[in-house]
């Protein structure tokens, strides 16, 4: 079976930096592209960040030179370092991978976690 868990997230200050780090058992994540996914209240899923087996990243516009996606093969994790938050970026975030990278931007996956909360406030 194989799980994603991603025990980060919290609460910070506006111009702050957070780390989400996922890391999966069960299986090796190393052909998969993996994810990194929010949802704001009363809004759906946005894909956040993207890094494909080679190394190829996408980000969405609203996060582009604020978040950066890298992955770490021999660990099977995958992290997503967010710097100078934003309100706005509050949401629950989760991590999600799947095998299928062009799948994986339009938000359908085959894996993902429990997600987390971040907020954004003072």
């Amino acid at each position: 079976q194989v799980q994603l868990v991603e025990p980060g997230g919290g609460l910070v200050q506006p111009g702050g930096s957070l780390r989400l780090s996922c890391a999966a058992s069960g299986r090796s994540m190393t052909r998969y592209a993996l994810g990194w996914f929010r949802q704001a209240p009363g809004k759906g899923p946005e894909l956040v960040a993207m890094i494909t087996p080679d190394g190829m990243t996408d980000y969405a516009d609203s996060v582009k030179d604020r978040f950066t996606v890298s992955r770490d093969d021999a660990k099977n994790t995958h992290d997503l370092q967010m710097n100078s938050l934003k309100p706005e970026d509050t949401a629950e975030y989760y991590c999600a991978g799947e095998f299928n990278d062009y799948a994986l931007k339009k938000v359908k996956y085959t894996y993902r976690d429990q997600g987390t909360q971040v907020i954004v406030s003072l």
